[in-house]
């Protein structure tokens, strides 16, 4: 897998959605979905962008188990976190509050991993991070 480009497409669908919303919400009026937006742009696109341009700038190795985990991780995390945030505050559904909210915590909490998985990695490949690289 091309992890650069994986994180540049997926950071792409999420600053498409976090404009959209933005635009939404100035034609429309309404702030409530602020939060919401806020999060989209920033963990969804700035986030995975700059974990992209991170694969294409530094030679982490192909094969690098912490690398994998850290994808998909970050991957999972930001779903988790943007679309269980909108469930816990819009609850969209009856009845499933306690599952938004469950939905909410764990996106959140493996978002959170892949951001500990990250900083261990500038530790563990930081042979490959240098000016004289």
């Amino acid at each position: 897998m091309d992890r650069t480009r994986f994180f540049v497409r997926v950071a792409a669908i999420y600053a498409l959605i976090g404009a959209f919303m933005g635009s939404h919400m100035a034609g429309g009026g309404g702030l409530q979905l602020s939060a919401i937006h806020a999060h989209i742009l920033v963990v969804g696109w700035l986030s995975l962008f700059a974990f992209g341009v991170y694969y294409r700038v530094f030679s982490i190795p192909k094969d690098s188990k912490l690398a994998t985990a850290h994808v998909w991780t970050s991957f999972f995390g930001v779903f988790g976190l943007t679309v269980g945030m909108w469930l816990y505050y819009t609850q969209p559904l009856p009845g499933l509050s306690t599952f938004n909210t469950i939905f909410f915590i764990v996106g959140g909490t493996v978002l959170l991993i892949a951001f500990v998985l990250f900083a261990i990695m500038t530790f563990v490949h930081g042979k490959q991070i240098s000016e004289n690289a």
